[in-house]
């Protein structure tokens, strides 16, 4: 496989840098902690790096800044430059260029190396994993639960529009134009019915379209999309495994995530009342965030634990506390902590995104490259659908509302990857995948900016409440 950029191996690595007598001596297995530490340190300051260079140069392009993020990502990530790297690509510790550093700076032996790389990787990932859960924090405070009420009927009717027609088009295209097995040809349907949350709602955000109607409907329809993208999972990945579907566990998916979103926004009628009076009564610092974090963090779990995203969670819990008096001076200070971890999310999906798999000089992406072709197309057009499927709103910006369902983003590599390690997936689909997942994710915020801009600026005339916020 062919990466774009430089291909900068351990050993080149260590044969370019000159031995220095002050490099610390080898490094016994109970040091290694301060390696790991180090290598995050190194890491993280790559990512900020990354992010804020390439969300600058988006924003002077006139591009939404979260583009400019994911390229960040992707020039330090597995296609370029190998300075941020994860176990699960193909590429390992050995080509990771902070690795090689650490292994020089320490006089570390391999299997050290590959320790420090699972854990620094894993702090990573888990701060990836906060930062996406902040964003949807936030996103649940600019929302306004009334408004979204108002849409909520429309946004089921998007969402499942949009799970049910890429899955439809998707499948059958594969088994009857590509003679894909039934069952593969299940799982890459089902990976086209995902919509990244994250990226449509920050795009929505910058933009100063979040508390639009479309922008309602969108967030809506993703949260939904989501729901019922972990039950399609659960569905093809019992499938993968055994032949049958797990009834049983459907059943018990629909059950909880539907009483999961109708009990947080119920919960939020009682729970208003009680937050601000806690937080009336603290007198340190953070009396108001810490508490907001914490009953953010404990909705996430309490997702995760019922088998559904923890972004869920956070989301419900942001939708919340939107009802609280103190809901403007909550936003405020939760803003610092969004921009120190949501950049990682981000630049990690990029990190994460492997363009070799679009190099056609390589024999074995060929294949992938036709049928990546075709489920590009079912991909876009499977969401655009969905803003038709909106009635009862005259003057609704139905193309914007297709376009901002488009990404697939994390959620689609989370499926490439379960239906690479059940074995279901051959090179050529699971490739044909990962192309769509990035070709879906870096084509809509452009778009979604292209048909909106229009709409924004009939917005200013009128006054929208809602500025962007970069």
């Amino acid at each position: 496989m062919l990466n774009v950029g430089f291909d900068i191996s351990l050993s080149q690595l260590m044969d370019a840098w000159p031995s220095v007598p002050w490099v610390v001596a080898t490094t016994p297995p109970s040091e290694y902690g301060s390696w790991v530490l180090a290598g995050v340190l190194l890491s993280l300051v790559t990512i900020y790096l990354a992010s804020k260079l390439g969300g600058e140069l988006s924003k002077r392009l006139n591009l939404p800044p979260v583009l400019g993020e994911l390229v960040g990502g992707v020039v330090i990530g597995i296609s370029a430059l190998h300075l941020i790297m994860f176990p699960e690509n193909t590429l390992g510790a050995n080509n990771s260029v902070i690795m090689g550093a650490l292994q020089w700076l320490g006089d570390l032996d391999e299997q050290a190396i590959v320790h420090i790389f699972q854990s620094e990787s894993e702090v990573i990932s888990v701060l990836a994993e906060l930062g996406v859960i902040i964003l949807l924090f936030e996103i649940g405070l600019e929302s306004d639960l009334r408004e979204l009420g108002k849409v909520g009927y429309q946004a089921a009717i998007v969402a499942v529009v949009g799970v049910a027609a890429p899955f439809l088009l998707g499948t059958v295209g594969l088994v009857s134009l590509f003679s894909v097995p039934v069952i593969p040809a299940v799982f890459a349907g089902a990976a086209l019915t995902a919509t990244s949350i994250g990226i449509t709602s920050k795009v929505l955000s910058d933009l100063g379209h979040l508390k639009s109607t479309e922008g309602q409907i969108i967030v809506g329809a993703a949260v939904i999309d989501d729901v019922l993208g972990i039950i399609v999972l659960a569905v093809v990945a019992s499938l993968a495994k055994t032949g049958e579907v797990d009834l049983l566990n459907v059943v018990y998916l629909i059950v909880g995530a539907s009483a999961f979103l109708l009990g947080s926004i119920l919960l939020g009628k009682f729970f208003n009342t009680s937050f601000v009076a806690i937080a009336d009564k603290l007198q340190t610092r953070g009396a108001l965030l810490i508490p907001a974090l914490t009953f953010a963090l404990v909705m996430a779990f309490l997702a995760s634990v019922i088998h559904l995203e923890a972004i869920l969670g956070a989301f419900a819990a942001g939708l919340v506390l939107d009802e609280t008096d103190k809901r403007k001076e909550l936003d405020q200070q939760v803003m610092p902590i969004s921009d120190i971890l949501v950049p990682i999310f981000f630049v990690t999906v990029g990190a994460k995104a492997d363009l070799g798999v679009l190099n056609p000089a390589v024999a074995e992406n060929r294949a992938g490259l036709i049928i990546a072709a075709f489920l590009i197309g079912v991909a876009i057009v499977g969401k655009l659908v969905t803003g038709w499927a909106v009635w009862g709103k005259p003057g609704i910006n139905r193309a914007a509302i297709g376009v901002g369902m488009i990404p697939r983003g994390e959620v689609g590599l989370v499926f490439a990857g379960i239906g690479s390690a059940s074995g279901v997936l051959d090179r050529p689909l699971e490739a044909a995948i990962i192309v769509m997942v990035i070709i879906t994710t870096f084509l809509a915020p452009p778009l979604l900016q292209l048909t909106l801009k229009d709409q924004s600026g009939a917005e200013a005339i009128t006054g929208d409440p809602l500025s962007a916020t970069e």
